[in-house]
């Protein structure tokens, strides 16, 4: 097990810190442009991956219905983005796989699971995800002070009230403003972390530091980049969620490219692509349907019928 000290420092805490690049509105569309194209050379698994995402916020969606949390359906959906950069850390993997010249296979984004920066990637995955409770804890203070302690009744009712009422327009700008701090908050910690500690098995602290280092050294990109991530959140949410399918893994993917551009490279620090397998991991019962699901899906890939 890693010791405490290498999750929060990595094993080479006392090294040179990684040198930031200056990166500009192009550097971004540039990204973008290249995780579209990850994502056209590797459609089945990231739209596989995506659907993950698709999933998730129906199903957040009816658990909020149920539990008469209607209120709440917004917040959650505008803070899972705050996790985004932490699930779609398979997606970084299979990313760096390609730029490397290597095939990818679907499974090749469970090789993470082997990395030995996981432990600090699951730590700082550990702090989104607090920062994901905070949001939607301060939302629901927000409806509580406008609205009061019940909860919306039915839906139709209550998004007419918040549409056409003064204190409807509060909720929303409110929330909003909140939500963006929250939202700023966290694409400065992550801008380049999760990738960082995948490329060069940083620790928590030394990946922060570089990521806020980015934003400084680049305000207006990173912005930009947030401006580029919501953008494209609204528009795969708007059919029930469906459209993350293709923008979650799109947005994986250019994250990866984003941070090839923002962080100048190390060869002799980069963790070996091609780790050791753990043949008890590659090879479990409760994996074993998976694999051969995404083995299914490449020999189908390869012979032009998806």
């Amino acid at each position: 097990m890693s010791s405490a000290f290498h999750v929060y420092f990595g094993p080479e805490a006392l090294a040179a810190a990684p040198k930031v690049r200056p990166i500009g509105p192009s550097d971004c569309f540039s990204a973008l442009s290249e995780g579209f194209d990850d994502f056209l050379a590797m459609p089945t698994y990231p739209a596989f991956v995506g659907l993950f995402y698709a999933v998730a916020g129906i199903a957040l969606v009816a658990m909020s219905s149920f539990a008469s949390a209607l209120h709440l359906i917004f917040p959650l959906a505008a803070g899972f983005a705050l996790i985004g950069p932490f699930v779609a850390i398979g997606l970084y993997e299979m990313s760096r796989r390609r730029e490397r010249g290597l095939a990818v296979r679907g499974r090749d984004a469970f090789a993470v699971l082997r990395s030995p920066a996981l432990p600090s990637i699951l730590a700082f995955g550990l702090i989104l995800l607090m920062i994901f409770a905070a949001w939607i804890f301060a939302a629901e203070l927000i409806y509580v002070w406008l609205y009061g302690p019940n909860p919306p009744a039915a839906a139709l009712p209550f998004l007419t009230d918040v549409l056409t009422t003064g204190r409807g327009w509060l909720l929303i700008i409110v929330g909003g403003l909140v939500g963006f701090c929250f939202a700023a908050l966290a694409l400065c910690i992550s801008v380049v972390s999760f990738p960082l500690m995948l490329d060069r098995d940083f620790g928590l602290v030394p990946a922060l530091e570089a990521s806020l280092r980015v934003t400084r050294a680049n305000p207006l990109a990173v912005a930009l980049w947030g401006l580029i991530v919501a953008a494209a959140l609204i528009l795969g949410s708007a059919p029930l969620f469906l459209g993350l399918a293709i923008v979650m893994p799109v947005l994986g993917h250019a994250t990866w490219r984003l941070y090839r551009r923002a962080i100048e490279r190390d060869p002799a620090h980069e963790v070996a692509v091609e780790l050791p397998r753990s043949e008890a991991f590659v090879e479990s019962p409760l994996l074993r349907p998976l694999w051969i699901f995404l083995d299914c899906l490449e020999a189908m890939r390869r012979k032009g019928r998806i």
